[in-house]
Protein backbone atom coordinates (compact mmCIF):
# COMPACT_ATOMS: atom_id res chain seq x y z
CA UNK A 1 0.00 0.00 0.00
CA UNK A 2 1.43 3.37 -1.10
CA UNK A 3 1.48 6.18 0.67
CA UNK A 4 -0.20 9.80 -0.98
CA UNK A 5 -0.28 12.54 1.82
CA UNK A 6 -1.78 15.56 0.39
CA UNK A 7 -1.20 17.16 3.44
CA UNK A 8 1.13 20.60 4.37
CA UNK A 9 2.41 19.53 7.47
CA UNK A 10 2.96 15.37 7.18
CA UNK A 11 6.37 14.31 9.50
CA UNK A 12 7.54 12.34 5.91
CA UNK A 13 5.85 13.68 3.08
CA UNK A 14 4.13 16.87 4.15
CA UNK A 15 3.53 19.61 1.47
CA UNK A 16 5.56 17.24 -1.40
CA UNK A 17 1.88 16.64 -3.55
CA UNK A 18 -0.07 19.43 -3.19
CA UNK A 19 -0.28 20.30 -7.56
CA UNK A 20 -2.08 17.61 -10.27
CA UNK A 21 1.50 17.47 -11.60
CA UNK A 22 3.26 15.95 -8.94
CA UNK A 23 0.51 13.73 -7.19
CA UNK A 24 0.18 11.86 -10.90
CA UNK A 25 3.98 11.58 -11.35
CA UNK A 26 4.38 10.09 -7.70
CA UNK A 27 0.93 7.43 -8.25
CA UNK A 28 2.22 6.68 -11.37
CA UNK A 29 5.85 5.31 -9.65
CA UNK A 30 4.15 3.61 -6.99
CA UNK A 31 1.91 1.64 -9.06
CA UNK A 32 4.82 0.92 -11.55
CA UNK A 33 6.86 0.39 -8.61
CA UNK A 34 3.93 -2.65 -7.65
CA UNK A 35 1.91 -0.87 -5.50
CA UNK A 36 -1.58 -2.57 -4.75
CA UNK A 37 -3.06 0.07 -3.19
CA UNK A 38 -2.76 3.79 -2.90
CA UNK A 39 -3.95 4.94 -0.20
CA UNK A 40 -4.86 8.92 0.13
CA UNK A 41 -5.07 11.09 3.19
CA UNK A 42 -6.08 14.68 3.63
CA UNK A 43 -5.86 15.15 7.08
CA UNK A 44 -2.37 14.76 9.06
CA UNK A 45 -2.20 12.53 11.84
CA UNK A 46 1.37 13.13 12.99
CA UNK A 47 1.51 13.46 17.03
CA UNK A 48 0.44 17.37 18.00
CA UNK A 49 -0.78 17.99 13.80
CA UNK A 50 -3.23 20.64 12.92
CA UNK A 51 -6.75 19.88 13.49
CA UNK A 52 -9.07 20.85 10.33
CA UNK A 53 -12.49 20.46 9.47
CA UNK A 54 -14.78 17.87 7.69
CA UNK A 55 -14.95 20.09 4.54
CA UNK A 56 -11.92 21.23 4.22
CA UNK A 57 -10.64 17.54 4.41
CA UNK A 58 -13.80 16.58 1.75
CA UNK A 59 -11.98 19.71 -0.23
CA UNK A 60 -8.41 18.06 -0.13
CA UNK A 61 -9.43 14.51 -1.10
CA UNK A 62 -12.23 14.21 -3.25
CA UNK A 63 -10.59 15.87 -5.89
CA UNK A 64 -7.66 13.67 -5.79
CA UNK A 65 -9.53 10.56 -5.56
CA UNK A 66 -11.68 11.61 -8.47
CA UNK A 67 -8.04 12.69 -10.68
CA UNK A 68 -6.93 9.43 -9.97
CA UNK A 69 -10.18 7.43 -11.02
CA UNK A 70 -9.75 9.42 -14.33
CA UNK A 71 -5.38 9.20 -15.14
CA UNK A 72 -5.77 5.12 -13.49
CA UNK A 73 -9.17 3.44 -13.83
CA UNK A 74 -8.11 0.30 -12.66
CA UNK A 75 -6.60 1.56 -9.30
CA UNK A 76 -7.24 0.44 -6.13
CA UNK A 77 -8.00 3.78 -3.74
CA UNK A 78 -8.08 3.42 0.53
CA UNK A 79 -9.13 6.51 1.77
CA UNK A 80 -6.97 7.39 5.17
CA UNK A 81 -9.71 9.48 7.64
CA UNK A 82 -11.72 9.07 10.90
CA UNK A 83 -14.74 10.97 9.45
CA UNK A 84 -17.60 8.77 8.36
CA UNK A 85 -18.47 12.24 5.87
CA UNK A 86 -15.08 11.79 4.44
CA UNK A 87 -14.97 8.15 3.84
CA UNK A 88 -18.78 7.97 2.03
CA UNK A 89 -17.64 11.19 -0.58
CA UNK A 90 -14.71 9.29 -1.37
CA UNK A 91 -16.36 5.89 -2.10
CA UNK A 92 -18.61 7.70 -4.01
CA UNK A 93 -16.15 9.18 -6.26
CA UNK A 94 -14.71 5.99 -6.41
CA UNK A 95 -12.21 5.06 -3.65
CA UNK A 96 -12.82 1.20 -2.55
CA UNK A 97 -11.31 0.83 1.19
CA UNK A 98 -11.42 3.18 4.51
CA UNK A 99 -8.63 3.27 6.23
CA UNK A 100 -9.48 4.71 9.62
CA UNK A 101 -6.79 5.68 12.38
CA UNK A 102 -9.13 6.06 15.19
CA UNK A 103 -10.98 2.96 14.72
CA UNK A 104 -14.38 4.24 14.93
CA UNK A 105 -13.32 6.26 17.94
CA UNK A 106 -13.60 9.87 16.45
CA UNK A 107 -16.73 9.23 14.81
CA UNK A 108 -19.85 7.69 15.98
CA UNK A 109 -21.86 7.12 12.77
CA UNK A 110 -18.56 5.37 11.08
CA UNK A 111 -18.94 1.56 11.83
CA UNK A 112 -22.85 2.38 10.25
CA UNK A 113 -21.49 3.88 7.29
CA UNK A 114 -18.83 1.10 6.64
CA UNK A 115 -21.97 -1.44 6.94
CA UNK A 116 -24.26 0.88 4.36
CA UNK A 117 -21.24 1.17 2.03
CA UNK A 118 -20.06 -2.54 1.76
CA UNK A 119 -16.11 -1.49 1.55
CA UNK A 120 -13.10 -3.20 3.20
CA UNK A 121 -12.01 -1.41 6.75
CA UNK A 122 -8.98 -1.33 7.66
CA UNK A 123 -9.44 -1.13 12.01
CA UNK A 124 -6.30 1.08 13.50
CA UNK A 125 -5.86 1.14 17.63
CA UNK A 126 -4.95 4.69 18.91
CA UNK A 127 -5.28 5.81 22.09
CA UNK A 128 -6.56 9.54 22.24
CA UNK A 129 -6.30 11.54 19.13
CA UNK A 130 -3.81 13.02 16.98
CA UNK A 131 -3.56 16.20 18.98
CA UNK A 132 -2.76 14.41 22.84
CA UNK A 133 -2.06 10.49 21.62
CA UNK A 134 1.94 10.81 22.67
CA UNK A 135 1.05 12.92 25.31
CA UNK A 136 1.31 9.93 28.09
CA UNK A 137 0.19 6.90 26.73
CA UNK A 138 -0.36 4.07 29.52
CA UNK A 139 -0.49 0.64 29.30
CA UNK A 140 -0.82 -2.66 31.53
CA UNK A 141 0.07 -4.90 28.68
CA UNK A 142 0.16 -3.12 25.14
CA UNK A 143 -0.06 -6.24 23.39
CA UNK A 144 -3.41 -7.49 25.23
CA UNK A 145 -5.14 -4.65 25.30
CA UNK A 146 -4.64 -3.61 21.87
CA UNK A 147 -5.63 -7.06 20.82
CA UNK A 148 -9.02 -6.88 23.31
CA UNK A 149 -9.78 -3.17 21.86
CA UNK A 150 -9.61 -4.29 18.34
CA UNK A 151 -11.66 -7.54 18.92
CA UNK A 152 -14.27 -5.97 20.36
CA UNK A 153 -14.71 -3.58 17.43
CA UNK A 154 -14.48 -6.84 14.98
CA UNK A 155 -17.41 -8.22 16.93
CA UNK A 156 -19.63 -4.53 17.17
CA UNK A 157 -18.51 -4.47 12.68
CA UNK A 158 -19.54 -8.20 12.65
CA UNK A 159 -22.73 -7.93 14.02
CA UNK A 160 -23.40 -4.76 11.32
CA UNK A 161 -22.62 -7.53 8.78
CA UNK A 162 -19.26 -5.65 7.91
CA UNK A 163 -17.07 -9.12 7.43
CA UNK A 164 -14.09 -7.66 5.17
CA UNK A 165 -11.86 -5.93 8.04
CA UNK A 166 -8.20 -5.65 7.88
CA UNK A 167 -6.32 -5.32 11.32
CA UNK A 168 -3.64 -2.69 12.10
CA UNK A 169 -2.12 -2.60 15.57
CA UNK A 170 -1.29 1.73 15.68
CA UNK A 171 2.56 2.13 15.59
CA UNK A 172 3.22 5.14 16.93
CA UNK A 173 -0.35 6.15 17.98
CA UNK A 174 -0.44 6.33 21.43
CA UNK A 175 2.44 4.69 22.08
CA UNK A 176 6.03 4.82 23.75
CA UNK A 177 8.53 3.26 21.87
CA UNK A 178 8.89 0.35 24.23
CA UNK A 179 5.26 -0.53 23.48
CA UNK A 180 5.79 0.16 19.87
CA UNK A 181 8.60 -2.70 19.96
CA UNK A 182 6.35 -5.08 22.17
CA UNK A 183 3.82 -4.78 19.33
CA UNK A 184 6.34 -5.58 16.67
CA UNK A 185 7.83 -8.66 18.81
CA UNK A 186 4.26 -9.55 19.29
CA UNK A 187 2.31 -8.92 16.26
CA UNK A 188 2.01 -12.84 15.01
CA UNK A 189 -0.25 -12.90 18.24
CA UNK A 190 -2.48 -11.15 16.13
CA UNK A 191 -3.25 -13.82 13.62
CA UNK A 192 -5.71 -15.37 16.34
CA UNK A 193 -8.55 -13.01 14.69
CA UNK A 194 -7.87 -14.86 11.40
CA UNK A 195 -7.98 -11.21 9.74
CA UNK A 196 -5.51 -9.74 7.28
CA UNK A 197 -3.07 -7.55 9.63
CA UNK A 198 -1.69 -4.20 7.93
CA UNK A 199 1.77 -2.77 9.19
CA UNK A 200 2.42 0.96 8.97
CA UNK A 201 5.98 1.43 10.39
CA UNK A 202 7.40 3.47 7.38
CA UNK A 203 10.06 6.02 8.14
CA UNK A 204 8.62 6.59 11.92
CA UNK A 205 9.96 7.91 15.15
CA UNK A 206 10.18 4.26 16.50
CA UNK A 207 12.69 3.83 13.94
CA UNK A 208 14.69 6.87 13.41
CA UNK A 209 14.97 7.71 17.04
CA UNK A 210 16.87 5.11 18.47
CA UNK A 211 19.28 5.33 15.65
CA UNK A 212 19.64 9.10 15.89
CA UNK A 213 18.72 10.03 12.86
CA UNK A 214 16.16 11.74 10.41
CA UNK A 215 13.11 10.06 8.44
CA UNK A 216 14.64 11.11 5.12
CA UNK A 217 17.44 8.42 6.39
CA UNK A 218 15.02 6.11 7.78
CA UNK A 219 14.64 3.96 4.83
CA UNK A 220 16.76 1.07 5.67
CA UNK A 221 15.58 0.87 9.13
CA UNK A 222 11.96 0.84 7.89
CA UNK A 223 12.90 -2.11 5.42
CA UNK A 224 14.42 -3.63 8.44
CA UNK A 225 11.04 -3.15 10.27
CA UNK A 226 9.04 -4.00 7.27
CA UNK A 227 10.63 -7.47 7.34
CA UNK A 228 10.18 -7.98 10.92
CA UNK A 229 6.61 -7.77 10.20
CA UNK A 230 6.10 -9.74 7.73
CA UNK A 231 7.70 -12.87 9.49
CA UNK A 232 5.29 -12.24 12.42
CA UNK A 233 2.82 -12.18 9.38
CA UNK A 234 1.53 -9.17 8.32
CA UNK A 235 -0.18 -9.27 4.66
CA UNK A 236 -0.39 -5.31 3.94
CA UNK A 237 3.00 -3.06 3.88
CA UNK A 238 1.73 0.67 4.21
CA UNK A 239 4.50 2.51 2.89
CA UNK A 240 6.10 5.78 1.15
CA UNK A 241 8.92 3.44 -0.89
CA UNK A 242 7.13 1.05 -2.95
CA UNK A 243 9.71 -0.18 -4.56
CA UNK A 244 11.78 -1.59 -1.69
CA UNK A 245 8.63 -2.76 0.32
CA UNK A 246 7.97 -5.08 -2.71
CA UNK A 247 11.57 -6.26 -3.18
CA UNK A 248 11.16 -7.32 0.62
CA UNK A 249 8.31 -8.90 -0.06
CA UNK A 250 9.59 -11.05 -2.84
CA UNK A 251 12.70 -12.30 -1.13
CA UNK A 252 10.34 -12.63 2.03
CA UNK A 253 7.89 -15.19 -0.10
CA UNK A 254 11.08 -17.05 -1.86
CA UNK A 255 11.79 -18.66 1.98
CA UNK A 256 7.83 -18.75 2.60
CA UNK A 257 8.19 -21.28 -0.78
CA UNK A 258 11.10 -23.32 0.35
Amino acid sequence: MGILNITPDSFFDGGMYKDEKTILHQVEKMLSDGATFIDVGAYSSRPGAKHISVDEEINRVVPVVQLLIQHFPEIFISIDTFRSQVARKCIEAGACMINDISGGDLDAEMFTTVANLQVPYIIMHMQGNPQNMQEAPVYKNVVTEVFYELSKKVEKLNTLHVHDVILDVGFGFGKTLEHNYELLKNLDYFQEMELPLLTGISRKSMLYKPLNISPQEALNATTVANTIALQKGTQILRVHDVKEAVEAVKLFRLIENV
